[in-house]
């Protein structure tokens, strides 16, 4: 299998890359539409769903700088997967609550590229490298003065800032209890007492 790439655009925005991604993840389910679609169990599906179609889509999520238009995409896409799944047609007038009803699921997709995001931040804030030096803004350039751009750092929905993001970037553990189950195992230390 050819190594895959994730592209960025002039402009920064990753839409292009993200409705690439989803065009891909659709091809394979529908190449594989007879097993996602079966008897088989409703969680063995779904599992397969998020294994081998979501982790198509959502190659590279990590990188991605998500607009409002881009999260009602990926929303989208979320969607359509679990109709297909229950053979569910967008002419069968079946709301979207009723659909994630049916699958016994909840929206999970936005959950899932944060918690991606959250992993690669941290592990970006914990090392000394170029990246973290972009993501701090420390780049010598011209800079054009226009609207407040939206940040990669913005998606992870931390108010208190970045230095206290680094901050607890640096003690993994901290890390990992700020972000809970969205950033991996939850490690608690152990005192002796």
């Amino acid at each position: 299998m050819a190594k895959e790439e994730t592209v960025l655009q002039d402009d920064g925005w990753c839409t292009c890359e993200m409705k690439s991604r989803i065009a891909m993840a659709k091809a394979a389910f529908s190449k594989k539409k007879n097993l996602f679609t079966s008897k088989l169990d409703l969680n063995l599906r779904k599992k397969l769903v998020k294994y081998y179609i979501w982790s198509m889509a959502l190659y590279g999520a990590e990188t991605w700088t998500l607009r409002a238009v881009d999260q009602k995409h990926l929303d989208s896409f979320e969607m359509w997967c679990w109709r297909r799944m229950k053979k569910i047609s967008w002419t069968d007038y079946v709301r979207n609550e009723e659909v994630l009803f049916r699958v016994s699921e909840q929206r999970n997709i936005l959950h899932q590229i944060r918690k991606l995001k959250a992993n690669w931040i941290g592990h970006i804030l914990r090392s000394n490298c170029l990246l973290k030096e972009v993501i701090e803004g420390k780049i010598e350039g011209r800079i054009e003065m226009t609207r407040r751009r939206k940040k990669m750092l913005d998606d992870l929905g931390d108010r208190r800032g970045y230095s206290q993001l680094k901050e607890k970037a640096l003690d993994r553990i901290k890390w990992r209890n700020c972000f809970g189950r969205d950033c991996g195992p939850v490690v608690w230390q152990i005192t002796d007492e």
